[in-house]
């Protein structure tokens, strides 16, 4: 930069480095790095406390990136950028100097935008007129620096994880023991009182939804809602400024890390749902805020032949391009930087088979698995899939590389309809019991690939979903349209809540039954927050707009709440201490002989404890099921390279609804059995013993589950 460029910049500036990306501080100044292919000149805007703004002409451009470094320039300076380039929509171009635009490397964002018209661009020939300076977010310097102590990644196996799915705001917001002013907050989340309820429950996995900077959604704005969910990213780098307690220049980042920290300090993984398929832009009617006013063409999936319109695969508006190398360099520096600098132990990637769409299809072999799979950050570090988008051939359960775990879609569907009693259910039931080798197996993946769950934040909480036959959407202010369509019927009598008390306890019942088999499933569970407390949304099935009591956590427990509480820590616990209720590897029908018994690792049986036949998986009105688990045919070493045994178990399953009286199967199985679990009951039972060959009646919509000890303990 010459020195009349300098003095008219008002501000010193030197020609610093095209990277990193982004604004980094290094104790002296701040180096400042923007892509852009198509521009034809850059602006660096300062934005003081007062209001004043200072442009510096990024002079220097170097592969496409154009940068400056400023000295001086330090944490708590607010940026943003003015990109002058062509106007052409027909051409994919969408330059306009007058837009203020977010850095997308920013590790920090203050403000939000406020739906003013100057954001869009309405002018039917050319870009609208008003400056958007005032009315949309800035970006801002941070300090890396922070005190991370003795911190380290808990690095729990996938086989002894349980994934609790939590929402922020939504966990914290009515805690009575969080003080007010942290309430909602990352702070929040890492108060002692949010901790012990997370370690006492058991789970070892906290996956947050989006806490990527996003925005708020004018439309929803204008109904006296909000985009609770967070799923319209605008800052791939930048915690939600809406969750400090302690400020937005940069504070967030620093309460984010001292989260983790409190977390990690309890054993507890953080995994981040992240949603790298989109942006909060929308389609070309949507707010220009960044990538769109930075490079419109290399950021965006545009239309073939149509590059005025975007190409959606997600029903937002727009999809990133993912065979742009700066989009994958986004994208894998994005995963990083949260990884080594913020600590977070792994990833759920939002509508994951947009990710894989180079060109059209959904594609194994895509540039940006084959970047995973060779990343040695990331490729370390927990990988799940939201296995699907809204695109043509979208859903892929079972189809992603063998590194990752899946949200097991399959696994939902086929548990729901079980425990609803549906016809031809169990054939499909007793794969996703046993960890979905059908789906997984083909190749060479483990259990650990199926993410199982009953219910997420998109569709009913668990008690809702044995409470309400429809959905009750009609808060949202789409007339009841939005959300999945129907929840079927649970044969409970009366939809919505009710003091009948045969209805209340069928309820209780079937919330024990899902929370039960979702927990002595083989593969990864995943709980939704609350659902261990009978959390409600009042039939509300899509509550992705309510920052309200709807979606937040009631800390105010009845007799009946505490009740499910302490049975979802009783399975929890089970869980945890039987490796052969979360093998590492799917069952091989292999046999082992102890005494002269030879019993294969898992047999299904009848409710007379004869063994199942091709003719009864095939029965339509087959509902009742035994499964013996042998403890002693594990066949995995543990850390030591010693054969691991353990108790066997005999689950018995009745989705019906009547009573079915099962017989315990021979002396071969055991002996004796004693109780550990009946879904029939609202407690822990008293551990009854029961002999061989004996019978037992299991309740109408119950399951009990038996055990007797190794024979191979010593």
């Amino acid at each position: 930069m010459t020195a009349k460029q300098k003095r008219k910049a008002g501000v010193p500036a030197w020609s610093g480095h095209p990277y990193p990306l982004g604004a980094a501080f290094d104790g002296k100044g701040t180096n400042f790095a923007l892509f852009s292919e198509v521009a034809e000149r850059v602006e660096l805007i300062l934005v003081d406390d007062d209001g004043t703004h200072r442009r510096v002409p990024l002079i220097e451009v170097d592969g496409f990136v154009w940068h400056a470094y400023l000295p001086g320039v330090g944490p708590g300076q607010r940026y943003g950028y003015r990109v002058h380039g062509p106007w052409a929509p027909a051409a994919g171009h969408r330059c306009n100097p007058k837009k203020l635009l977010l850095d997308p490397y920013t590790r920090a964002v203050d403000g939000q935008v406020d739906n003013h018209a100057s954001l869009f661009e309405h002018a039917p020939n050319g870009p609208a007129p008003a400056d958007s300076a005032g009315h949309t977010m800035l970006g801002v310097v941070t300090d890396p620096a922070f005190d991370w102590g003795d911190d380290s990644p808990p690095r729990r196996p996938y086989a002894d994880t349980v994934i609790y799915e939590a929402h922020v705001r939504g966990l914290t917001r009515t805690h009575p023991e969080v003080p007010p002013d942290l309430r909602g907050t990352y702070a929040g989340l890492a108060h002692p009182a949010i901790v012990e309820h997370l370690t006492s429950l058991g789970v070892t996995a906290v996956e947050l939804m989006p806490v990527h900077q996003f925005v708020q959604d004018g439309v929803l704005g204008d109904r006296g809602l909000s985009n609770y969910w967070g799923y319209n990213t605008i800052g791939f780098f930048a915690p939600h400024n809406a969750y400090a307690a302690h400020g937005t220049r940069g504070e967030q980042v620093t309460e984010f890390k001292a989260m983790v920290k409190a977390l990690h300090a309890a054993g507890l993984e953080v995994i981040l749902d992240v949603v790298y398929n989109h942006t909060a832009e929308g389609n070309e009617n949507g707010p220009t805020l960044s990538f769109r006013g930075i490079d419109n063409a290399s950021y965006y999936r545009l239309v073939d032949g149509d590059w005025t319109h975007y190409y959606d695969t997600t029903g937002t508006g727009n999809s990133l391009l993912m065979r742009h190398p700066y989009v994958l360099q986004l994208i894998m520096d994005s995963l990083r930087y949260w990884v080594t600098e913020m600590h977070v132990d792994g990833f759920r990637f939002d509508l994951a088979a947009t990710l894989a769409r180079q060109f059209h299809e959904v594609d194994r072999l895509s540039a940006f698995f084959d970047l995973i799979q060779q990343d040695p950050v990331i490729s370390r570090v927990k990988l799940i899939a939201e296995p699907w988008d809204v695109g043509e051939g979208g859903y892929q359960v079972g189809n992603f590389p063998p590194l990752w775990s899946e949200w097991n879609g399959k696994y939902r569907d086929a548990v729901r309809d079980f425990w609803r009693a549906g016809e031809h259910t169990l054939g499909e039931f007793a794969s996703r019991l046993t960890g979905s080798s059908d789906l997984y197996q083909h190749s060479r993946r483990r259990p650990r690939a199926s993410v199982n769950f009953v219910t997420a934040h998109d569709g009913f909480t668990l008690r809702d979903l044995v409470s309400y036959d429809d959905k009750h959407n009609e808060a949202n202010g789409e007339g009841n349209r939005d959300g999945e369509s129907t929840n079927r019927s649970w044969n409970c009598g009366v939809e919505g809540e009710t003091r009948a008390p045969a209805v209340r306890e069928l309820r209780a019942r079937q919330q024990r039954n899902f929370l039960a088999t979702l927990l002595l499933s083989q593969g990864i569970p995943m709980l939704c927050h609350g659902d261990e407390l009978g959390r409600t949304q009042r039939g509300n099935n899509n509550a992705y707009c309510q920052d309200n009591e709807v979606s937040w956590i009631d800390w105010r427990l009845t007799d009946e709440q505490q009740d499910l509480l302490g049975f979802t820590r009783y399975v929890i616990a089970l869980r945890a201490g039987h490796p052969v209720l979360r093998r590492r590897r799917f069952f091989r029908g292999e046999t082992v002989t102890h005494a002269g018994q030879p019993l294969p690792d898992l047999v299904w049986l009848l409710p007379d404890a004869h063994g199942m036949t091709d003719a009864d998986w095939r029965r339509s009105d087959a509902h009742s099921v035994g499964v013996f688990l042998n403890g002693d045919a594990i066949a995995e070493p543990d850390p030591c390279g010693r054969p691991v045994v353990d108790d066997s178990f005999l689950l018995l399953l009745n989705s019906y609804w009547e009573p079915v009286d099962f017989q315990l199967p021979d002396v071969t199985y055991g002996e004796r059995w004693t109780t550990l679990i009946d879904t029939a009951e609202p407690g822990v039972p008293d551990e009854s013993e029961h002999k061989a060959g004996t019978g037992m009646t299991v309740e109408a919509r119950s399951l009990v589950l038996l055990s007797r000890p190794s024979r191979s303990a010593g």
